[in-house]
C-alpha cells in the first residue's frame, strides 16, 4: 500500500513539473544545438506567442504552452 501511495505521489509531482513546461531560452537552447548538430545554417529560431506563427514552423511550446518557437530558413 505505501509503495502505491509513494508511486502516486511522484506521478503528481512529475505531471507538475511537465505542465509548468520549460522555461523558453532553455528549451531554445536545446532545439539550437540539435539543429546545429545535423549541419543546419542559415536559419533562425524565434519565441512568440502561441498562435502567432504566421509563415513558419513550430519547433517547441515552452512556458506551459503559453509560447511557441519558430523556425525560419533564410
Amino acid at each position: 500500500m505505501k509503495k502505491v501511495l509513494l508511486a502516486a505521489g511522484l506521478m503528481f509531482v512529475a505531471g507538475t513539473a511537465m505542465a509548468a513546461g520549460k522555461p523558453c531560452e532553455e528549451l531554445k537552447s536545446e532545439i539550437d544545438a540539435k539543429i546545429q548538430a545535423k549541419g543546419a545554417s542559415g536559419y533562425t529560431l524565434e519565441i512568440v506567442e502561441k498562435g502567432s506563427a504566421a509563415d513558419a514552423q513550430i519547433v517547441g511550446s515552452c512556458e506551459g504552452g503559453t509560447k511557441e518557437i519558430v523556425y525560419k530558413r533564410g
